[in-house]
């Protein structure tokens, strides 16, 4: 399912600049993947990225620690950014929502829409 919405410029630097550390849902170690480009470009842009994937928990990915879930994360995280297919977005924003704090963004890879 495709969407035709669309953030402005402005909404999307001002959600960059209020948000500090970020937890990506989906992220991978295999550096043809965009999520592996998405967490390289937030560590080098000075975010604190936490990595989240079941499959690399108690790795590293770009020297981050691996979490398998958002849950794992030793902290709080401002925004949780997405990528795994539609259909695994419910739980994910469940999950999300159950973190206290609450992240104050929850973003999803281009295309995903749920």
């Amino acid at each position: 399912m495709a969407s035709d919405f669309h953030y402005s410029d402005e909404t999307i630097r001002t959600i960059l600049d209020e948000v500090k550390t970020i937890a990506i849902v989906g992220a991978s170690a295999n550096p043809v993947r965009p999520s592996f480009f998405v967490l390289k470009y937030m560590i080098d842009k000075g975010y604190t990225v936490f990595p989240i994937n079941p499959g690399q928990a108690g790795k590293e990915i770009l020297g981050r620690p691996c979490f398998a879930t958002l849950a794992d994360v030793p902290g709080p995280v401002d925004m949780v950014d997405i990528f795994r297919a539609s259909e695994a977005i419910p739980g994910i924003v469940e999950e999300t929502l159950a973190l206290q704090p609450k992240p104050k963004v929850v973003w999803m890879q281009l295309g995903v829409v749920h």
